[in-house]
């Protein structure tokens, strides 16, 4: 099992990786799809003349707060999660929403209006996965051309129906075409290899990633990841006022961050000086998410302040970074992350809020146990220690904003990560529960967990809270 550090942190836009990138990366495949020839023509020289697209499950409960329908526009626009400008974006959408066409590269004008073309279709979820949504492409006579079903799987991945199924099949079947040299898809296989090897896991890692680029386009990427998650942070402190949704919440990392600084040149006394400042890169992370700002999947978007605000903390405290410690802190986490997805999920509408911050900050552990000096077993320790404590996790945004309680709970994910971290570097590596049994259990607990708790804002606080 082979999972890039360039597939798990992705750089795009906010507010959600599953309901804002995975539907805009969707249109890009579908407009992909139109212009290939894998779709059979009734009639010689059929052409597309119009689309429509409907979205399922969590998708059409929360995608309206997630930016959902505004993401499939862009995506039919032509635009990229990584490349999308979030200042034109507004533009981009009153363009089509006053022409009701879209005119995407390479391609002739389409017919599409919004108000009727983008459904929300709460009724009728897809089987494959709660983020299902459906696509198609119509002539000038209304005669169905093309359809295509996509799935978002979490973390802006997206697959069709068929793929899907592929997916779920080579887990269950042992995979024969693995050509990288540490093919770890467990937490145990990766101590064996580690072990047999003498290799750290972000030696592993780095391993793996070379078999498909060279150590300085790896380092390249690694370094490029990281700046897009300082520049969030460094946004996420210095911008204030309400975020977009309606709920009218307001930012608070820059006023805290001032209040920090103030501290710090007075040199007062905070025995909480660490965890302050651990939650303000965090929430700055995630109040730029909640805006639709540059972030970076890390797994998701919805958890993106975790390992931003724990790799902060790192340069902050410990006077012995540098840059390949960041590098390794990144290559550590991807490798966790990678096992996490491969066997269980890092989807709120799949396992609920434990799969994306409890995710992230097993990652986050991880990655600091790593530049913290940790051997394997004990980086894996600081792994399972943080998800443990995330387990049951449910997943209920406030009229399905990613802001209540989300900002927040990044917050509390990275501060539980960097304990984590700090208690197993204090072991030995030994423990009870194996990263493996609790990657299961969380599996087991999403499968369980009712649907009303999983992205859908129809439990939790998204019904609990009442306006004031």
């Amino acid at each position: 099992m082979f999972l890039s550090v360039f597939d798990v942190f992705k750089i795009g836009v906010g507010p959600s990786s599953s309901h804002t990138m995975g539907p805009m990366t969707a249109a890009n495949r579908f407009l992909d799809l139109i212009l290939s020839n894998d779709w059979p023509r009734p009639t010689s020289g059929a052409q597309v003349a119009s689309i429509k697209v409907s979205l399922h499950g969590s998708l059409a409960h929360t995608g309206i707060g997630h930016g959902t329908g505004r993401a499939v526009i862009l995506g039919l626009m032509g635009e990229q999660p990584d490349s999308v400008d979030p200042d034109k974006m507004d533009g981009i959408i009153n363009q089509v929403e006053r022409s009701e066409r879209i005119s995407p590269p390479r391609h002739p004008s389409y017919g599409f209006q919004p108000k009727t073309d983008l459904v929300f279709d709460k009724k009728q979820p897809l089987p494959g996965h709660a983020n299902g949504m459906s696509f198609s492409a119509f002539d000038k006579d209304g005669r169905m051309l093309i359809k295509r079903i996509y799935y978002s799987v979490g973390g802006g991945f997206v697959v069709t129906d068929t793929e899907l199924e592929q997916m779920r099949a080579k887990k269950k079947a042992p995979s024969d075409s693995l050509k990288v040299p540490y093919p770890f898809s467990s937490a145990k296989q990766m101590l064996d290899m580690a072990a047999r090897s003498g290799l750290s896991i972000a030696q592993m890692k780095r391993a793996n990633e070379e078999t498909e680029r060279s150590r300085e386009e790896l380092d390249a990427g690694l370094d490029r990841i990281w700046e897009a998650m300082r520049s969030c942070i460094e946004r996420g402190l210095k911008v204030d006022g309400i975020m977009p949704g309606g709920l009218n919440v307001r930012r608070r990392a820059r006023s805290i961050h001032d209040k920090l600084q103030e501290e710090w040149r007075s040199n007062r006394i905070n025995p909480l000086l660490a965890n302050d400042w651990l939650s303000v890169y965090a929430m700055a992370v995630n109040e730029e998410n909640a805006a639709g700002g540059r972030v970076v999947t890390a797994p998701t978007n919805g958890a993106a302040g975790v390992i931003p605000a724990t790799i902060r903390y790192y340069e902050h405290f410990h006077d012995d970074w540098d840059q390949k410690g960041i590098r390794d802190y990144l290559l550590t986490a991807a490798a966790i992350g990678g096992i996490i997805k491969h066997n269980a999920s890092i989807s709120g509408a799949e396992v609920g809020c434990q799969g994306e911050v409890g995710s992230a900050a097993a990652m986050a552990a991880a990655g600091l146990a790593a530049v913290m000096g940790g051997t394997p077993e004990q980086i894996e320790n600081a792994a399972e220690i943080a998800l443990e404590h995330h387990l049951g996790m449910s997943c209920d945004p406030v009229a399905g904003l990613v802001q209540v309680p989300c900002i927040e709970r990044n917050a509390l994910g990275a501060v539980k990560a960097v304990t984590a971290a700090s208690l197993a570097i204090k072991g030995d590596g030994k423990h009870f529960v194996p990263l493996d049994a609790c990657i299961e259990t969380m599996r087991q607990t999403g499968n369980d967990m009712s649907e009303k708790y999983k992205e859908t804002s129809t439990g939790g606080l998204a019904v609990n809270v009442v306006e004031c």
